[in-house]
């Protein structure tokens, strides 16, 4: 296989707000630096062009004395976390808000005013004050992706797109510093990238499950590759459920913004009877819908938006979305029902995004920063991708190396668990592994589906084991490459279909594995056979066992 070599200072891997925001940072602060951003797919075709909420943040210029604070921000945030979050995160991502609105605009992103010239502001569910700015009504993170992606097209980082990440490679094995990683060219080459920084900013991993509001790409493929390569990772079983996931005629599914909710539409059962309160943390909503739809044999509860002032206008792109699907949401409720949303867990960071390994960064949604807890508030993942990728590029600029100057990132509390999980030897046809994720560890669980679902994928057939027909070896294997984190039994992948399946599997495993550990319901997480809280908080910090990670 053909193989190319390039040695860059700092190599991103994801192309959202976090990830961009870290490379155009990094050329801020450094202009000389050979900076290289890596994307699966191409600019603007991943989770942050999906948003539609906005961002959350607190700019006191643009408000009346008293509207709104910081630390009520950082209470919000506190309270949607339910006792998960950790209080200095928290502090520094509400307090970095206006800095990061600001940082955007100089990119390029333009926000909606109002008529005196303000930016405009929207309410969501379980904050206290209208925080959310926006851009394009509905259509902020397209926005933010087309503002982001023009910088760095303009700028002289390195483009590798349709590029996927195939293992991260470290000094002497899983565990010791990320030298690199092995990416998989749009034609099929191997791209070995040499630096002494790596920041992932792969996104979530949300198509573990049969049901997702996500982007295709959603496949974990950055928190695999961290958790294979040594690193550890935390609360991966905390992942928020969409109360609002629409579902059309046509059985198309879209995603209808919490913002809709924020000025005023109900959700219904089947007989017309409002059932929840729509500004509930969205953990709560969630199983609100559920258990509506189990009471009424499964079929999906309604979204009423009708009373909505201006909903075309305010919300274009959901008023896009329910046209394609063959509804009119000016006339008609619109049938919802929950889905996989976010991830709050991945890859454990400190605050300024550096990883338990020295060379590794992660940033956004594949990492843990603490800022989410056990259930993310509205409009609080733009944010953090904005103010974690500048901290991140700071760091490395400042010459952080990682985890060697971040001792507190790997240290085990008190209120912490530390697991060892065996990664599985081989993968799951996708949809099959979807449907058992999304029955046995969804919105709500129980130990004896989580043991089977831990079962199942112990079982997963071995590469060369399979029989679709598909192809899983080549000569040349990531495995091969001396220092690379890619466990045995699992070189050679020739597909990046067959590399997010391994992702996806993996990914699966840590979730089973910190779902059973966690014996409470907190936040996003419900298990049927431990319906209260365990007092205090604990974390799930999760590793890869030797054997499953090198």
């Amino acid at each position: 296989m053909d193989e190319q070599r390039l040695d860059v200072d700092v190599l991103v891997v994801g192309s959202g707000i976090a990830g961009l925001t870290t490379a155009l940072e990094v050329l801020r602060l450094a202009p000389g630096a050979r900076v290289a951003v890596a994307t699966k797919a191409s600019l603007g075709d991943g989770a942050t062009s999906w948003a539609q909420g906005g961002i959350a943040a607190v700019l006191a210029d643009d408000q009346p004395v008293g509207a709104d604070a910081v630390s009520l921000h950082v209470a919000d945030t506190l309270a949607a976390g339910d006792g998960l979050c950790a209080p200095d995160a928290v502090t520094v991502l509400c307090g970095a808000g206006a800095d990061a609105v600001t940082a955007l605009e100089r990119y390029g992103l333009v926000l909606d005013r109002r008529a005196d010239g303000t930016r405009a502001r929207g309410l969501e569910a379980a904050h206290s004050r209208p925080r959310i700015v926006h851009a394009g009504g509905d259509t902020t993170g397209a926005h933010v992706a087309a503002a982001l992606g023009a910088a760095v097209r303009a700028s002289r980082a390195a483009l590798l797109e349709r590029t996927a990440l195939v293992a991260l490679t470290t000094a002497a094995g899983p565990g010791t510093a990320v030298t690199g990683a092995r990416l998989r060219g749009p034609g099929g080459e191997d791209v070995l990238v040499g630096t002494r920084a790596v920041v992932l900013a792969t996104g979530g991993h949300a198509q573990v499950y049969a049901h997702t509001t996500t982007p295709a790409v959603a496949t974990g493929d950055g928190l695999a590759a961290a958790v294979r390569a040594g690193a550890v990772a935390r609360d991966v079983e905390m992942v928020q459920f969409h109360p609002t996931a629409g579902a059309g005629r046509d059985g198309r599914t879209f995603l209808v913004s919490e913002a809709v909710r924020g000025e005023g539409a109900v959700l219904l059962d089947a007989t017309g009877r409002r059932f929840c309160d729509e500004l509930a943390p969205r953990d709560v909503v969630a199983r609100a819908c559920a258990a509506a739809m189990a009471a009424q044999g499964g079929t999906p509860v309604l979204l009423d938006a009708r009373g909505v002032d201006g909903l075309r206008t305010r919300f274009p792109g959901i008023d896009a979305l329910t046209r394609a699907a063959g509804l009119d949401w000016t006339r008609e409720p619109v049938p919802v029902t929950p889905a996989a949303h976010y991830a709050m867990g991945g890859v454990l960071t400190d605050l300024d995004g550096r990883s338990t390994l020295p060379g590794l960064w992660a940033v956004g949604e594949v990492a843990s920063t603490g800022v989410h807890g056990a259930n993310r508030l509205a409009s609080n993942s733009l944010l953090e991708g904005a103010v974690f990728g500048a901290r991140a590029a700071a760091s490395i600029v400042a010459g952080a190396t990682g985890a060697a100057d971040a001792p507190a990132a790997a240290a085990v509390d008190a209120d912490e668990v530390l697991l060892d999980v065996d990664l599985p030897a081989g993968t799951l046809p996708r949809e099959e592994l979807q449907e058992h994720v999304w029955e046995h560890a969804g919105l709500l669980r129980d130990r004896a589906g989580l043991e089977l679902l831990t079962k199942t994928l112990a079982g997963a057939a071995a590469p060369g084991e399979r029989t679709d027909g598909e192809d899983l070896t080549t000569p040349e294997a990531p495995g091969d490459l001396p220092g690379s984190a890619a466990p045995p039994g699992r070189r050679g992948v020739a597909s990046v279909a067959a590399l997010e399946d391994r992702a996806l599997t993996d990914v699966a495993a840590l979730l089973a594995a910190g779902a059973l550990a966690r014996e409470e319901s907190r936040g996003a997480h419900a298990r049927s056979d431990h319906p209260g809280r365990r007092d205090p908080a604990r974390h799930v910090l999760l590793r890869a066992t030797t054997g499953g990670a090198a």
